[in-house]
C-alpha cells in the first residue's frame, strides 16, 4: 500500500500548458485568458526587472553576484527559478516569470479536470486548484510578494511595497470576471487586514524597523482595534466569508471620510499621520469605484487632491489633508443623504 507521503510531489507544467486555442489561448472571450496574461499582464515582465540598473545597484549593495539567479530576488520576480528540476514539466521556460501556477497552484493534479462540466467548482478546488474566488485565499496568494520584503533588501534600496488587494487586482488586465461589484470594497478591507497580519508577524519576528512599526500602527487604526497575528487572520477569514452590499460599502466610505479630526491631533506623529492618510485615500478610492462614483467630477477632483497630499511622506501636511478630507466628506454627505 502506498501512503500519500510516499507519492512524488506534483509537477509544475508551465504557462504553455494553458496556451492552446481550445483552452486559454483562443481569440474569443471564453478562451483568451492566456493571451491577455502573456501580452498585457505586468507579471510577465517580473524577471526582466532584475536586469534593470536599479536591481544591479541593490545587488551590488548586498554583494549579490547575479540578481537574475539569486533566490532573494527570484522568489518573487522569477519563482520557477528555484523549483527543483524534477518538479518541472517539459514546457516550463527559463523566464516563466509570475505565471499561471504562481496564482492558480501547481497544475499537474487539476489541469485535466478543471474544464470538466460534470464537476462542481468545489471538486476542482479539492483537486488542487487554488480557490481565488475566496478573497482570503486571493489575498494570501498575493501578499507575500506585494508586501513582505526582507529588511536587508529594503535597506539596500528596494522600493517600499504597499499591499492593496482590490486596487492591484483592478489595475491588472483582467482575465477573469467579477460579478459582484460590492466585492471591491470587501476585497479592499480583507486585503488590509491580511496586510496587518503580515506586518504584525514581521514585528513578532523581530523586524522592528520604524517602517514596519508605522505600518502596523496605521493598519490597526484603519481596520479596528489592536490585533495580533491570530486575531487579524481570524478577522480576514470572517470578512472574506461575508456578503457585502451597497450599504456596507457606503458605511465604510462614511467612516473613512469622517476621519478628518484624527489628522488634527498633536499627539500623533506626522510620520504616522502620513501612513494613515495613504491607507485612507486608497480606501476612499476603492469604495467610490464600487459605488460607481469614481468618475463623478465632484469626487474625482477632491480625491485627486487627497492623493496629491499623500504623494510624499516628508512633505505631508496633516492640517491641509484634514481640511481636504473634510471637504470630501461634505460632498459625500450630500450624495449619501439622498
Amino acid at each position: 500500500m502506498i501512503h500519500a507521503a510516499e507519492l512524488p510531489a506534483p509537477k509544475f507544467l508551465g504557462s504553455q500548458s494553458c496556451a492552446s486555442s481550445s483552452c486559454h489561448g483562443g481569440a474569443d472571450e471564453k478562451h483568451n485568458q492566456f493571451i491577455i496574461w502573456s501580452k498585457k499582464d505586468f507579471h510577465t515582465r517580473a524577471p526582466a526587472t532584475l536586469n534593470m540598473a536599479r536591481s544591479a545597484r541593490i545587488a551590488e549593495t548586498l554583494k549579490i553576484k547575479d540578481a537574475t539567479t539569486d533566490s532573494r530576488c527570484t522568489v518573487c520576480h522569477n519563482p520557477f527559478q528555484t523549483v527543483p528540476a524534477e518538479r518541472k514539466g517539459p514546457l516550463i521556460g527559463k523566464l516563466e516569470g509570475v505565471s499561471c501556477e504562481s496564482c492558480h497552484n501547481v497544475a499537474e493534479p487539476w489541469l485535466l479536470t478543471h474544464t470538466r462540466t460534470d464537476l462542481k467548482y468545489e471538486q476542482k478546488v479539492a483537486a488542487g486548484m487554488r480557490d481565488l474566488k475566496d478573497l482570503y485565499v486571493r489575498a494570501n496568494t498575493c501578499v507575500a510578494c506585494h508586501q513582505n520584503l526582507e529588511p536587508e533588501l529594503r535597506a539596500a534600496g528596494h522600493p517600499e511595497l504597499i499591499f492593496e488587494l482590490d486596487g492591484q487586482c483592478a489595475s491588472m488586465p483582467r482575465h477573469w470576471s467579477e460579478t459582484n461589484r460590492w466585492r471591491g470594497g470587501q476585497a479592499w478591507l480583507t486585503g488590509q487586514v491580511v496586510a496587518l497580519r503580515e506586518a504584525a508577524a514581521q514585528l513578532a519576528d523581530g523586524q522592528t524597523a520604524g517602517e514596519v512599526k508605522e505600518r502596523v500602527a496605521a493598519l490597526e487604526w484603519l481596520v479596528g482595534p489592536t490585533m495580533e497575528v491570530a486575531a487579524a487572520d481570524k478577522h480576514a477569514r470572517e470578512l472574506a466569508d461575508s456578503q457585502w452590499n451597497e450599504a456596507d460599502v457606503a458605511a465604510r466610505l462614511t467612516k473613512l471620510a469622517d476621519a478628518s479630526e484624527t489628522f488634527l491631533r498633536p499627539d500623533i506623529a506626522k510620520e504616522q499621520q502620513a501612513h494613515r492618510a495613504e491607507r485612507l485615500v486608497l480606501g476612499l478610492e476603492r469604495a467610490l469605484v464600487a459605488l460607481k462614483l469614481g468618475k463623478e467630477p465632484v469626487f474625482s477632483a477632491k480625491l485627486d487632491q487627497l492623493f496629491k497630499d499623500v504623494q510624499s511622506r516628508p512633505d505631508f501636511e496633516p492640517k491641509e489633508f484634514a481640511q481636504h478630507l473634510k471637504d470630501f466628506a461634505a460632498e459625500w454627505a450630500k450624495v449619501s443623504s439622498k
